[in-house]
C-alpha cells in the first residue's frame, strides 16, 4: 500500500528566468535521450525512531531553503526552456508498507521507479521522495531529484545543509550560495561572456589539433546496445596516491594520465581527447550552492613514445586547462561544433566522456608508498561485474569514477564504471580498457620510467602538448 502525505512549503527567491550553463548541459542531454537524468538513492533509517511527522518536516525544510527544488520548466517550441521558481506549493511525501516483502528490496524498488518514470518538467516539482514503512518502524528513505535541479557536488550541498541544522529549532545555517536564477543573471554578464568566449576559443583550437574520428566505424554486434562494466581495484587507489605524493600533482590528473595511457594502449587512439564533466564550484558563491554546475571541458594529451611519468607532467597540465575552461554558454559551443564540422566536412567525434565524481580530498594522503607485496595483494582483490542501468549514459564510452569504501577491509579504493557502445566495444574490449588503466597506476608508482607502449602520433595529426593548447 502507497500513501501519499502531502506537504506545504514556502520559500524566497520565486522568478522566472532563462536556464543557467550548466542547465542547458543538462536541458540538451534529456532532450537528445528522451529520458530523465536524476540523482540520489536510498539509505537505512532503521532504528533511528523517525516518523513520518519528522520526514515531512525534513522535506518541506529542504523545498523552503533551497529554490532550485521549487524550480519547473517552463517549455517553449524552438527555444531553450525557462525556469520558473514558484514561492509556494505543495510535494508529496509517499509512504510505502512494506508488509512481508524485504524492506531493502522494496526500497530498491521505489529508487528504480521514481529514477526510470520520466519527471513531468512543467508540473512536477524535480524531487521524488519517499519512506518504507514495516508496521509502524520506517526503515528506509529513498530521495530521487532531477538533474537539472542539482548535480553531484550540489546533492552534496543539500546532504551538508540537512546535517547542519539545528536539532533544537529547526532552523539551518544562512545561506550564502547563489541560486539558479541568479546564476543565470550573472551569467550575461560581461565578465561571464568574456570567460565563455574564451572556453570557446579553446574548445575550437581542440577541435582542430585533435583526430576527428575516435574509435573508427563501427565493428560489432550486439542485442544490447550499450553496457556497462563496474571494476573495483584497490591497487589503483594505492598506486595512485604514491605517484600523486611523489610527483607533487593531484590524483585527479594522476588518475586521467591513467585513464590516456589506459585506452590508447587498448585502442589504439592517440592523441586521446576525453571530455571532462567538471564542476565549477570553485567560482564565487557557488561552493554550496544546490544546483547543477557541471560542464564539458575537452581534456587533449598525447602519450604516444613517452614514459608513464611524462604522461603524467602533461595530465597535469591538460587538466588544468580543461578546468580553466569549463564554464560557457553550451550553445555557443554547439555553434562552434557546427562550424567546424562544416569545414572538417565531417561530423566531429567527441563521445568519449570521463567524469570523475570521487568525493575524497584530490590532494594524496601522506602515508608510506605501498610495497610490492602490498601492491599484488590489492591487485588480487580487484573484482568485475557487469551491471544494466537503465539510466546508463550513451556514448561510445563513458567512465565513472567512483571511491567507496570496501565493505570487507575499511580501505577506500577506486570504482572504475565503464558504459560503451557495443558496436565499438565488445565485451571484452571493455574490460581489457579498466584493466589497462589500473595496469598504468601500478606502472606509473612501480616503474615510472617505463614507456607507455603507445606509438608516436601520425604525422597527419600532429597533435600537441597539453601546454600548448591553451588560452
Amino acid at each position: 500500500m502507497v500513501e501519499r502525505v502531502p506537504v506545504p512549503f514556502r520559500g524566497d527567491g520565486a522568478g522566472t528566468g532563462p536556464l543557467t550553463w550548466g542547465q542547458i548541459g543538462i536541458w540538451q542531454a534529456i532532450a537528445g535521450s528522451g529520458e530523465s537524468r536524476t540523482m540520489g538513492g536510498s539509505t537505512s533509517i532503521a532504528g533511528l525512531g523517525l516518523t513520518v511527522a519528522d520526514l515531512t518536516d525534513l522535506l518541506a525544510y529542504v523545498m523552503r531553503r533551497h529554490p532550485a527544488l521549487r524550480t519547473r520548466l517552463a517549455l517553449r517550441a524552438g527555444a531553450d526552456p525557462l525556469q520558473v521558481c514558484s514561492a509556494e506549493g505543495e510535494v508529496p511525501l509517499e509512504v510505502v508498507d512494506a508488509g512481508s516483502a524485504d524492506p531493502a528490496e522494496v526500497a530498491a524498488a521505489l529508487e528504480e521507479r521514481y529514477a526510470a518514470v520520466p519527471f513531468d518538467y512543467e508540473h512536477e516539482w524535480p524531487v521524488r521522495m519517499g519512506v518504507v514503512r514495516v508496521g509502524t518502524e520506517l526503515t528506509h528513505m529513498v530521495a530521487v531529484y532531477l538533474h537539472l535541479s542539482m548535480d553531484a557536488g550540489g546533492l552534496a550541498a543539500l546532504i551538508a545543509d540537512m546535517a547542519a541544522r539545528d536539532p533544537a529549532t529547526g532552523e539551518g545555517p544562512d545561506l550564502d550560495a547563489m541560486p539558479p536564477l541568479e546564476q543565470a543573471a550573472q551569467q550575461q554578464r560581461p565578465a561571464a561572456l568574456r570567460q565563455s568566449a574564451a572556453a570557446l576559443r579553446h574548445f575550437e583550437r581542440v577541435l582542430r589539433t585533435a583526430p576527428v574520428s575516435r574509435f573508427g566505424p563501427p565493428r560489432h554486434t550486439d542485442p544490447r546496445p550499450y553496457r556497462m562494466v563496474r571494476y573495483r581495484s584497490p591497487a589503483t587507489r594505492l598506486a595512485v596516491d604514491a605517484v600523486a605524493r611523489r610527483s607533487g600533482v593531484s590524483t585527479s590528473a594522476v588518475l586521467l594520465a591513467c585513464f590516456a595511457v589506459g585506452l590508447a594502449r587498448v585502442t589504439g587512439s592517440n592523441p586521446v581527447l576525453a571530455m571532462l564533466m567538471v564542476g565549477n564550484r570553485f567560482r564565487p558563491g557557488f561552493a554550496r550552492s544546490v544546483s547543477t554546475l557541471v560542464q564539458i571541458s575537452p581534456y587533449l594529451i598525447d602519450v604516444g613514445d613517452t614514459t608513464v611519468a611524462e604522461a603524467v607532467a602533461r595530465a597535469a597540465r591538460s587538466t588544468m586547462n580543461a578546468y580553466k575552461h569549463a564554464y560557457y554558454d553550451p550553445n555557443h559551443q554547439d555553434e562552434v561544433l557546427a562550424r567546424v564540422n562544416g569545414e572538417l566536412g565531417t561530423p566531429f567525434d567527441y563521445s568519449c566522456f570521463y567524469n570523475d565524481r570521487r568525493a575524497a580530498d584530490r590532494v594524496a594522503e601522506d602515508a608510506p608508498d605501498p610495497t610490492p607485496e602490498q601492491i599484488a595483494a590489492a591487485l588480487a582483490r580487484s573484482e568485475v561485474h557487469w551491471e544494466d542501468e537503465p539510466g546508463m549514459p550513451r556514448q561510445k564510452l563513458y567512465l565513472h569514477l567512483d571511491d567507496p569504501v570496501d565493505p570487507v577491509t575499511g580501505e577506500v579504493v577506486v570504482d572504475f564504471a565503464l558504459s560503451v557502445d557495443t558496436r565499438y566495444f565488445t565485451a571484452a574490449d571493455t574490460e581489457a580498457v579498466v584493466r589497462a588503466i589500473e595496469a598504468a597506476a601500478v606502472q606509473a608508482h612501480t616503474d615510472p620510467g617505463a614507456r607507455t607502449g603507445v606509438p608516436a602520433t601520425p604525422a597527419e595529426h600532429p597533435g600537441q602538448a597539453p601546454e600548448e593548447v591553451s588560452a
